[in-house]
């Protein structure tokens, strides 16, 4: 069982013709279900950020307006994934046996990925690297 779990939530987006990543957070979670729980709680933020209630006061006038049809619904994708019991055991299982997850969504402008990987698979893989590396 690995114990701790490195995560970041990244958006990505074209500048000069170019793809530049801003990072969006990072935590070092103690447990899996802390993983999860962050997870989670960045996703429903980022959907919160796209799609805010039309309610909320300090929102100027017009600045909220449709898109596409043919545009995907990030926030909507975003809070379906964190709503899935499915899904987050699937998340579970594959960050408890040190496999790297990556969940990315994306609309016609920025994609945006959440990431998370076990520090012990991380370490492992360090350790395992160095074993080969030829000394000079």
């Amino acid at each position: 069982m690995h114990d701790e779990f490195l995560c970041h939530v990244t958006g990505y987006g074209t500048c000069d013709g170019r793809r530049i990543g801003v990072p969006l957070g990072t935590y070092r979670a103690p447990t899996l279900a802390l993983a999860l729980w962050w997870l989670r709680d960045r996703a429903s933020w980022i959907a919160d950020r796209l799609d805010p209630r039309p309610e909320v006061e300090h929102l100027p006038s017009g600045a909220l307006v449709p898109v596409a049809p043919t545009v995907p619904d990030v926030p909507t994708v975003l809070r379906t994934w964190c709503a899935d019991l499915a899904q987050q055991g699937l998340v579970a299982d594959e960050l408890a046996a040190g496999r790297l997850v990556r969940i990315a969504v994306f609309d016609d402008t920025t994609e945006y990925e959440l990431l998370a990987e076990s520090v012990d698979a991380l370490r492992m893989q360090r350790t395992g690297a160095a074993l080969f590396t030829p000394v000079a």
